[in-house]
């Protein structure tokens, strides 16, 4: 292929067993058909960063299954293209899928300065944005006022369930389970507050 190519996204198979834990042995037929596909089409796994499975069958003790079924396929000239990219599974709550993130890490710094370096003296919306500003300052203190720092316990909350995603695919015990859905369950509320803050911000606009 002569053009970047980029393919991600549920493919519905593994790559080898590897990728797999619990459940019965992966047809080799289809691993070795996915194989030949990506070869025919020059494709690389693009690799990840986070947990190692992407799909749960949503039990515990004997009967779980994980496996990597999600995963970002490139070509050389994609990865020419970004050669500092990165793909992270994310946490899957509520999902039996991890989503993928795909950062490209593209420097838009050259943008930005020329957008801010544009001549804007005697602009009529000069008064405005600093009044937009203050503004902005004065929401910011009422959010954390009447809020707390919310956002910043939705971060780590979601860093937290990494952790407990990776414990319940190392140990798949009941207990780690139900330690999952808990900092979960913790996560729906902040998450409720933050829509609730949202709320009232646009409400005083």
């Amino acid at each position: 292929m002569e053009f970047p190519w980029l393919v991600g996204g549920d493919f519905n198979v593994i790559v080898s067993e590897e990728v797999k834990y619990g459940g019965m042995l992966a047809y080799i037929h289809e691993v070795e058909d996915f194989a030949h596909c990506n070869n025919i089409c020059n494709l690389f796994d693009l690799g990840y960063k986070g947990s190692l499975y992407t799909w749960w069958n949503g039990r515990s003790g004997d009967d779980f299954i994980f496996k990597r079924l999600d995963r970002c396929l490139g070509n050389l000239k994609f990865l020419e293209l970004f050669p500092a990219l990165e793909v992270e599974h994310l946490i899957k709550y509520g999902l039996d899928h991890a989503p993928l993130l795909l950062t490209c890490n593209v420097n838009n710094l050259r943008v930005i300065k020329e957008h801010y370096q544009s001549d804007v003296e005697g602009n009529l919306f000069v008064v405005f944005h600093h009044k937009l500003s203050n503004v902005k300052k004065a929401l910011v203190g009422w959010s954390k006022e009447t809020f707390g720092d919310i956002f910043k316990q939705i971060v780590t909350l979601e860093d937290v369930i990494k952790v407990h995603e990776i414990e319940f695919e190392l140990n798949p015990t009941p207990q780690n389970r139900a330690k999952l859905h808990k900092v979960e369950a913790d996560l729906t509320r902040y998450l409720h507050l933050a829509e609730e803050s949202w709320r009232q911000k646009a409400g005083m606009q």
